[in-house]
């Protein structure tokens, strides 16, 4: 008899934003899949929870993959944790989903913990309808992706690394300087921080404000 994946989110910022069935599912499963065991290791330890982990990320998440599903085939229920958010956005988590569907293993996805839901609504921008990007694509086909997603009459969400905010903003600035954007950073952190106005009045900000964090860009859709 096979066994059973569940998806489990994770914190995005504060611990405490576990939710009870998460903590319950990594008391109960056999073992755990984590994108990082270092950054895993110190949620079960906030948790007082023991448990066998497994790398499982972007790197190995092909070449793992059989071992996993053949644990799961045994029997074994098996919880894949990402270091924040829900697995599978914008994290490992589709190619282990798609390959137990293929193979009648049981899924469960808990709801939980993800970046772009507060940092959306928090906005100030329309909510009702709404674009997830994820991440743009670091160099080939960005600029591609960035005029796609302006021309979208709904309003846009997506992540992007402190190394490249500013470029993100400068590229934004070129097509639609004078469109409402949100940029958040460290959400349900300490230091939880939104910056909104113009696409070009933000971009001035971060030119001399320090660029530290995670980051979500959220943008007025086109009228």
């Amino acid at each position: 008899m096979s066994g059973k994946v569940i998806m489990v989110p994770t914190p995005v910022g504060n611990l405490g934003d576990i939710t009870l069935r998460a903590i319950d599912t990594l008391k109960e499963v056999d073992s755990i899949l984590a994108e990082d065991t270092r950054v895993t290791g110190k949620l079960l330890q906030y948790l007082g929870i023991k448990k066998n982990m497994y790398a499982y990320h972007l790197a190995n998440e092909h070449r793992v993959l059989d071992t996993v599903l053949e644990k799961l085939k045994e029997g074994l229920t098996m919880a894949l944790v990402t270091d924040c958010g829900t697995p599978g956005i914008s994290d490992p988590g589709f190619l282990l989903i798609r390959a137990c569907l293929e193979n009648d293993i049981a899924i469960e996805t808990l709801p939980g913990a993800t970046a772009f839901v507060p940092a959306l609504v928090n906005s100030g921008l329309p909510c009702d309808k709404f674009y997830f990007e994820g991440f743009l694509p670091h160099k080939k086909g960005r600029q591609t992706r960035i005029e796609f997603i302006l021309n979208m009459p709904c309003t846009v969400v997506f992540y992007e690394s402190p190394h490249r905010l500013q470029k993100a903003l400068a590229q934004i600035a070129e097509h639609a300087p004078d469109r409402k954007i949100c940029v958040s950073r460290e959400i349900s952190k300490k230091f939880e921080e939104h910056i909104r106005g113009t696409v070009a009045e933000v971009k001035d900000i971060f030119e001399e404000k320090p660029i530290k964090g995670e980051f979500v860009l959220t943008i007025e859709g086109k009228k």
